[in-house]
């Protein structure tokens, strides 16, 4: 039997989306495995510990839930969100003090049209690696995040003060397994580039250089 090109680059999406799962789950499993020897060390104090277990627990069935949506290949519900917002949650995952954030949203309460779940999945991809990019040097990433509106779409562009992309991988640098960072998946920016594509948006590298490494989003807005 045979298959079709189709139903191979189905496959082939369907596992980029397994492996992005399990990678995505993993600092979520952590927490809810420390949280819980945490707890049964001192069963009087832990219930600060067993609500981070359920939080976390909610946090790895949301993952799913939109991962599979993009497996599906459904174009991906939107609704009116607060970008702000989403900036927030996507930090949310993310150790605290791991960089120095800049925003500059035009205006403040700037609206997208989105799915939260998948556009939050999107911006923590890209915070994640741009702090990975920084790794190992002294003092904190430097992260910018810029989005304003115009003629009813919203432009993002998330930016630090990394090494760049690698000249190498530019090209290249949204195709699954395609990475720059020693221990990096491949999977997160191919991740981005699909979440994008199911919002009828995109996804660039904008700029790079020994000075930092800028991409960019670009979504319906709300008008």
């Amino acid at each position: 039997m045979t298959v079709d090109s189709d139903a191979k680059e189905r496959l082939a999406v369907i596992g980029e989306i397994a492996a992005e799962v399990a990678h995505e789950l993993r600092n979520t499993l952590q927490v809810i495995a420390a949280s819980a020897y945490l707890a049964k060390q001192d069963p009087a104090a832990s219930l600060p510990h067993i609500q981070k277990i359920e939080k976390n627990a909610r946090l790895a069935h949301g993952i799913v839930d939109d991962l599979m949506t993009l497996a599906r290949g459904e174009p991906a519900h939107a609704e009116p969100i607060l970008f702000a917002e989403v900036m927030v949650a996507a930090r949310a995952e993310l150790a605290p003090g791991a960089a120095t954030w800049h925003d500059a949203l035009t205006p403040a309460d700037l609206r997208v049209r989105a799915h939260p779940g998948l556009l939050t999945r999107l911006f923590h991809v890209l915070y994640e690696n741009s702090i990975g990019a920084c790794a190992g040097r002294a003092g904190l990433p430097e992260i910018t995040t810029r989005a304003w509106g115009h003629d009813g779409r919203v432009t993002i562009e998330v930016a630090d003060d990394g090494p760049g992309v690698p000249a190498e991988i530019v090209a290249r640098v949204f195709d699954p397994l395609v990475t720059g960072r020693v221990g990096g998946t491949g999977l997160g920016l191919a991740l981005a580039r699909r979440i994008a594509a199911a919002h009828g948006g995109r996804i660039e590298l904008a700029a790079t250089s020994s000075a930092g490494a800028t991409f960019r989003v670009e979504l319906a807005g709300v008008r």
